[in-house]
């Protein structure tokens, strides 16, 4: 029979987050079992705010969504969202690109997060620097962006790059995806460090709700 503890056992839910910094509390299910997850989505139930349940598998999902009817699982990232559905956007744009279509986990954690945080994102895939004319193609996008969120692992040079382009300030996230000289994203979050182009912030590697929560807030309304 499994463990329904509830959740004051093992876990010290930030209720009172909403209302100090404008967003809610994320649960970050890696590491936790499914009764874990389970009895943490009871207890929001009755909160009715936005509730993101990150780097969830299917088995975190099942759990959540028995618990919160409605809620959704984006399987490609990982991310679990209750309600559903995001709210209606409101503020600046968000624009997230990324490299190759191997970093678009990432990418997609770092839309959907800004998405239910209440902003509008576009997700632009595969705009690595190996062929720059991609990048290019979308410069009306990138300027009319109150912020871009850069994912990319590699050589990470995509985020210098998009930076030189446009006035918006750019989110660097470096990804695990490389050969073995990346060294499970060291290598880019590194080049991202060391960026030449101002108004460039880094966030770590493969953390696309980071980056996402944090374009967010830059592009909440005035």
């Amino acid at each position: 029979m499994a463990d329904w503890s509830p959740p004051e056992v093992f876990a010290r839910l930030d209720h009172d987050r909403a209302g100090r910094r404008g967003y809610p509390e994320a649960i970050y299910c890696a590491g936790k079992t499914v009764e874990q997850t389970a009895a943490l989505a009871a207890a929001v139930r009755d909160r009715r705010e936005v509730t993101l349940f990150t780097r969830a598998g299917e088995d975190h999902a099942e759990a959540v969504s028995r618990e919160l009817p409605g809620a959704r699982y984006h399987a490609d990232a990982r991310l679990v969202a209750w309600p559903g559905e995001p709210p209606e956007p409101a503020g600046g744009r968000v624009v997230v690109l990324c490299a190759g279509t191997s970093d678009l986990p990432v990418a997609r954690e770092a839309c959907l997060t800004a998405r239910y945080l209440g902003r509008d994102c576009a997700l632009v895939a595969d705009v690595g620097v190996a062929g720059l004319h991609r990048v290019l193609g979308h410069l009306d996008l990138l300027r009319a962006a109150r912020v871009v969120v850069v994912v990319a692992g590699m050589d990470g040079a995509l985020p210098s790059v998009v930076a030189g382009l446009i006035s918006a300030p750019v989110i660097a996230v470096p990804t695990s995806v490389g050969y073995g000289a990346a060294f499970g994203g060291i290598a880019p979050l590194l080049t991202m460090l060391n960026s030449c182009a101002p108004g460039v912030s880094v966030v770590n590697i493969d953390n696309g709700y980071g980056a996402g929560h944090i374009a967010a807030q830059i592009a909440a309304p005035a």
